[in-house]
């Protein structure tokens, strides 16, 4: 006798062995629950586990992993923006003012290609610090637009750093953007670089004839005078922004994505205008670009990262610390939007662009970009394969959209809107461990040496991403953790965030 045959013979002897007055009895009604009285159930099952939690040998990590996960916002700062000609030490001077290689430093002139914005401070005062590309007249190509972004960011700063060298003196193309920085009508400190003694220092003053006041002389490699600027720098400064910052209402979104598949051409797409430099040559954007755009109605502060080439053990030169600034962003940023070229196969390095989002708990949207590439009978085909291999990642929206023409960048608001929704969503106490209770009755972890371990408590230590911590009272094995997660977004969602799950261990207290 098979199996099924075996338990439906048995099911029937069972049936046979109740009396009939049994089963001609009526079935019990189910008693409606109402709403609060589900909710008082939850925070009595709270109230108890709670109570059973202090019996237990708990720090003061402990404790305050149960209090309420904080938002905070930052500030809005004023803006400082760093100008000037190619290879003056522009770069050096922002390492010097933040006090940290931050800005993509070479011999070789040209190396910041687009403007950055750097948080730093002086004497007690908070400004936004903007790094720029060099600004040439009367050039083509990729240099010409990368004039068009020291101009962008000369309009949207509320002081002007003017870096001139002074060992070369001022030049036909210093001369133009001191009319160019004239026109804009805002504060300029003139800052006589590459003054490394007091000859230097008469080099310095012959800068006067620029009509902008006093040169600082200063040496950004060295230090030499930076202090005297950046008090400058600081009187001049307003005591409200007339740049409109990012604040709690404009959400902070993250290109990133291996080099060549189109940040910058949707950046600008988006933006309507063309923003960050875009060329055919791979690795084009090397510092993240700032811009905030219109969507929807909605403003976002859009930052274009460099491309992720390879580990960075693996990259040299301007593109390791380009690297470096792109996972600096994306830490930065609230959600990411991952870029990956429909048109040719998944790489490592799409995954591994994806990872990095994961690790550093950022809300994630998927973009396929170049799909207008993929034939309208290899569609489907590839959203299968996409889906096999993107498994682990199933909980994160998807958009598949052209960079180049537009076609169906309306979609990428709702999916937005999804995963900063699961990214900042919050579950009770008391619904948690309701939802624990019964997955963990249904589905025990397995006994390992003899022992089970049980989970006592859970709470949300907060959002952005969700973190969740289980108080238990073994270890919890990894595949059984992973299970956890893969209900609880079974259960409540979380569309586009990673979940973290952490288990402390603890021991009842001794009597």
């Amino acid at each position: 006798m098979s199996d099924g045959a075996q338990h439906d013979h048995e099911a029937d002897d069972a049936v046979d062995g109740v009396e009939q007055s049994d089963l001609a009895s009526p079935a019990i009604p189910a008693i409606p629950v109402s709403d609060e009285e589900e909710q008082s159930a939850e925070e009595l099952r709270e109230a108890a586990l709670r109570a059973g939690l202090g019996e237990y040998e708990l720090t003061e990590d402990d404790l305050l992993s149960l209090e309420e996960d904080v938002e905070l916002t930052e500030p809005v700062l004023p803006v400082v923006a760093i100008v000037g000609r190619p290879n003056v030490g522009k770069s050096t001077l922002v390492n010097r003012i933040i006090g940290e290689r931050v800005a993509v430093v070479e011999d070789t002139p040209g190396v910041t290609r687009d403007r950055v914005s750097h948080r730093a401070e002086w004497a007690g005062t908070d400004f936004t610090l903007m790094d720029t590309g060099g600004w040439e007249s009367k050039v083509d190509g990729l240099d010409y637009q990368v004039a068009l972004g020291a101009e962008a960011a000369i309009a949207t700063a509320d002081v002007i750093v003017f870096v001139v060298d002074a060992t070369v003196g001022a030049t036909a193309t210093d001369e133009q953007v001191v009319r160019l920085l004239r026109s804009a009508k805002k504060p300029v400190i003139l800052a006589a670089n590459k003054v490394d003694g007091q000859n230097a220092e008469l080099e310095a003053a012959v800068l006067w004839n620029l009509g902008l006041g006093e040169p600082y002389p200063v040496s950004a490699l060295h230090g030499r005078g930076s202090g005297d600027l950046l008090d400058a720098v600081v009187a001049a400064l307003p005591e409200v922004s007339e740049y409109e910052a990012p604040n709690a209402s404009i959400r902070r979104i993250a290109l990133v994505g291996r080099p060549n598949v189109g940040k910058s051409s949707l950046l600008n797409k988006l933006a309507g205008a063309e923003r960050a430099v875009v060329s055919e040559i791979a690795g084009t954007t090397r510092d993240p670009v700032d811009e905030i755009i219109e969507m929807d109605d909605r403003r976002w502060l859009m930052v274009d990262t460099a491309g992720i080439r390879r580990r960075v053990h693996q990259t040299k030169g301007a593109d390791y610390y380009a690297s470096l600034r792109t996972a600096a962003a994306l830490g930065k940023a609230e959600v990411a939007l991952v870029l990956v070229d429909a048109s040719v196969p998944l790489t490592e390095q799409d995954l591994r662009v994806m990872q990095q989002v994961v690790d550093a708990g950022r809300a994630m949207v998927i973009v396929f970009n170049k799909w207008d590439l993929v034939g309208p009978d290899e569609r489907f085909e590839l959203d299968r394969s996409i889906d096999r291999e993107l498994v682990q990642l199933g909980w994160v929206p998807r958009v598949n959209l052209s960079a180049t023409t537009g076609w169906h960048t309306n979609r990428l608001v709702p999916a937005l809107d999804a995963a900063l929704g699961g990214w900042g969503q919050r579950i009770s106490t008391g619904k948690l461990n309701s939802f624990l209770g019964e997955l963990v009755a249904a589905h025990p972890h397995p006994v390992r040496s003899g022992k089970q371990p049980r989970i006592l408590f859970a709470t949300q230590a907060g959002t952005r991403p969700p973190r969740f911590v289980l108080f238990a009272s073994g270890f919890l094995e990894e595949t059984y953790r992973r299970f956890i997660e893969r209900r609880l977004r079974e259960e409540f969602g979380f569309p586009g965030t990673p979940i973290q799950i952490s288990v402390r261990v603890r021991e009842k207290r001794k009597r």
